[in-house]
């Protein structure tokens, strides 16, 4: 059973090998730093004073953090139910529905100023390709829109070990689950471009989750080399950001 903190993120399951092995106080302070370096990027990046975002696969914690209201109109869509009725019972959705990556046909082209999938992407790769949602998400950006995308890398040590450990089946052991696959980000930003997209990579943090904190700290201080293109690659989180063309 898991966790979730007041964010409504979950912070660990009892299922999870590696979670019963990790500090809760760890577990904490990364979420907590993660979101704040996602509002870093997002103040530099996309400067947007307002308008309308897309939360898709949104779960318990669809992105208020970065899209705050009034000023942002955040509408959440999750194959849950409960997430569903969760996210706008506790006012961190405008609208939120059911429903599922690459099968929104019932949304107008262009309307939407983001895009977001927060922490999604993996779910979505386990399940079948990505392509679906990356062109969804180019016919429902309005000009000028950005499509987000925050994932754990490939190329981080930890997404190396965690990729070899789901080939040889030991995913849902040490992880509890087996759609936890670290994506590449240079296959992502790959994508985009093949969607019509101008992607942009940068690194959220180097830190894994369940370091100590003093390390986390530690290794948390090469994240100002995170923006840097070959450097983003190497990201324990990366964020990328795919805007459509305003013309």
């Amino acid at each position: 059973m898991a966790n979730v903190s007041a964010s409504g993120s979950e912070l660990y399951s009892a299922d999870n090998l590696l979670d019963r092995l990790s500090d809760s106080r760890a577990l904490t302070r990364s979420y907590l730093y993660a979101m704040e370096r996602e509002r870093e990027l997002l103040r530099r990046r996309l400067p947007l004073a307002g308008g309308r975002v897309l939360s898709v696969g949104c779960g318990w914690h669809p992105g208020r953090h970065l899209f705050p209201a009034p000023a942002f109109h955040l509408v959440g869509v999750d194959p849950n139910g409960d997430h569903v009725r969760g996210v706008l019972e506790t006012g961190r959705a405008d609208e939120a529905f059911v429903g599922a990556a690459g099968q929104l046909e019932q949304l107008t082209d262009g309307s939407f100023d983001v895009i977001l999938y927060r922490l999604v992407m993996h779910h979505i790769a386990y399940q079948g390709p990505l392509e679906p949602a990356f062109a969804e998400a180019a016919r429902l950006l309005a000009p000028g829109g950005a499509l987000v995308v925050i994932e754990p890398g490939l190329w981080h040590p930890v997404g190396l070990g965690l990729a070899a450990a789901n080939r040889a089946g030991l995913g849902p052991q040490l992880h509890g689950t087996p759609d936890d696959v670290p994506l590449s980000p240079r296959r992502l930003a790959r994508i985009a471009r093949a969607a019509g997209l101008t992607a942009e990579l940068h690194a959220v943090t180097y830190a894994w989750r369940r370091l100590p904190v003093s390390l986390q700290r530690w290794v948390a201080r090469l994240d100002v080399l995170g923006s840097r293109p070959r450097a983003a690659l190497l990201a324990h989180t990366f964020m990328l950001i795919a805007r459509r063309d305003a013309g």
